[in-house]
């Protein structure tokens, strides 16, 4: 018997606008482009409070218009969002989105002058899609190098930097109508595990957590609608639960010392620092209790949504969950909707240069040869995340954009014969343009790199993540990142 089904008391014993409050909770995930689930449009007429949107649900503009239009026709005030970071994290890469840095790059040029048109051409392209609320900007400080998740993401490690970024990105946003999201509060910045992937721990003591808290402080001060909570657990702060699910991080730090009245909003239950550990149906009733307003299930899988909306409803039934935290979390959700849901009719136009001419001011070199023209290029960088999106960005693709002849190879995997590949390089005797991607937490990087600057000493080492000694470094992967790259390489 699915989800869909079930007809227990508990479900059925609500009254009615208890039940829409519980639904208003919710943020789905959910498969198409073309057409809305009955699954889906069931939770929406009960309350559902918004849906996330992927790269799977994207086509082209046109449809994704098409399918925000479908959605608000079934609820005027369901919220519709999307991850838009900008850099290489991004979901609408074929729907037109504008090319823009990652977030480091913003911060290592330092003027939130610029930083601000960078939002404001993201916010303006989600306008135009009926997208109405962006889960960025990134809020974490990257102060641990063995982090793994958050780096480019991040606007740097010294928090008065990230402040003025923040604050310039979410007033941009929000005066295009556009509810823009903090995250990961406390900070995903010290650790060293990947919440997608596991429990992630920030072992530090509380005097050295509260540097990360300045940014979140400077979010709030700016006005920032909605705070999305770290699968992280900090033992400084409450050394039995993550962030996610702790009322002593959500409650007594975020609300009581913090003061923040927004929407908390989880980060994605199916993740396994919290479905592996708790189950995304507990996690979603836990983090409920703890305070948090909105709880992500953001994987198509209509049927893991359902058991977190019916682990909900039956917590309310039993008195597990008190109704007056549904009601609370439930308003906030509500205030949020009536100032961000309905998009604006017209949307003004937004600087289309604005990316590019801030990935081009954030390229640190060192000594450089001449220019370049037709290099090799091997270019090697991390495989796609599964939770984030890729858009296809390589560096030969855009130096050849500029310089033809250039050839090479682009690798997010060690080869099966490095040996043989490294041989093949060398044959080709080109000017030869070594480009790695945090190669520190990927050796297969590292050791290829390694071998073609012994064998050939004048390659150009280039990094294309966060700097490790290259000649060049871009802070970032955007394909603005690569552009500005290859106009340094080829002298344009």
């Amino acid at each position: 018997m699915t989800h869909a089904e079930r007809t227990s008391a508990a479900v059925t014993a609500l009254p009615v606008d208890l039940d829409e409050a519980a639904h208003r909770c919710l943020v789905a995930g959910f498969d198409g482009t073309t057409t809305v689930p009955d699954t889906l449009k069931a939770l929406i007429d009960r309350g559902l409070g918004g849906v996330i949107l992927f790269t799977r649900n994207v086509r082209d503009a046109e449809q994704v218009r098409r399918l925000t239009d479908e959605l608000r026709a079934l609820r005027p005030d369901l919220l519709v969002a999307i991850d838009n970071e900008g850099g290489d994290i991004g979901h609408l890469v074929s729907a037109g989105a504008p090319g823009v840095p990652g977030s480091y790059a913003l911060g290592v040029v330092d003027d939130p002058a610029l930083t601000a048109r960078c939002a404001d051409a993201l916010a303006g392209h989600l306008a135009t899609l009926g997208i109405t609320a962006s889960y960025a900007p990134v809020a974490d400080l990257q102060h641990q190098p063995r982090n793994p998740i958050v780096r480019t993401r991040s606007f740097g490690a010294d928090p008065d930097l990230a402040a003025r970024h923040l604050r310039a990105w979410i007033t941009a946003t929000d005066t295009r109508g556009i509810a823009s999201c903090a995250k990961h509060f406390p900070g995903h910045g010290g650790t060293i595990t990947d919440s997608h992937h596991g429990i992630a721990i920030d072992p530090r003591p509380h005097d050295e957590l509260l540097v990360d808290l300045a940014p979140f402080r400077a979010a709030i001060a700016a006005g920032v609608p909605m705070l999305m909570s770290a699968h992280v657990v900090f033992p400084a702060l409450d050394a039995n639960r993550p962030a996610t699910l702790s009322r002593r991080i959500l409650g007594d730090l975020l609300r009581l010392e913090l003061g923040f009245d927004g929407v908390v909003v989880s980060d994605a239950l199916e993740m396994k620092a919290i479905a592996d550990a708790y189950g995304e149906a507990a996690g979603a009733r836990i983090a409920l209790a703890a305070g948090a307003d909105q709880v992500i299930v953001a994987v198509p899988d209509l049927e893991v949504t359902l058991g977190c909306r019916d682990a909900v409803l039956d917590a309310l039934h039993s008195g597990v969950l008190a109704e007056d935290r549904v009601w609370e979390a439930a308003g906030r959700v509500r205030r949020l909707a009536e100032r961000y849901a309905t998009p604006r009719r017209a949307v003004a136009a937004w600087d289309a240069d604005a990316g590019l001419e801030a990935a081009r001011r954030a390229v640190r070199t060192r000594t450089l040869p001449p220019p370049l023209r037709g290099a090799h290029v091997v270019d090697l960088f991390p495989a796609p995340h599964p939770a984030l999106n890729w858009g296809g960005e390589d560096l030969l693709t855009e130096l050849r954009a500029i310089d033809p002849t250039a050839t090479g190879t682009a690798l997010n995997t060690e080869p099966a014969d490095p040996a043989a590949l490294v041989d093949g390089i060398l044959r080709a005797g080109a000017p030869l343009v070594v480009a790695t991607t945090d190669a520190g937490l990927h050796p297969w990087q590292a050791r290829l790199r390694d071998t073609l600057a012994a064998r050939r000493p004048d390659a150009v080492l280039i990094d294309t993540g966060l700097p490790e000694g290259g000649a060049l470094c871009s802070y970032g992967r955007g394909r603005v990142n690569l552009r500005a790259v290859a106009e340094v390489l080829t002298g344009s």
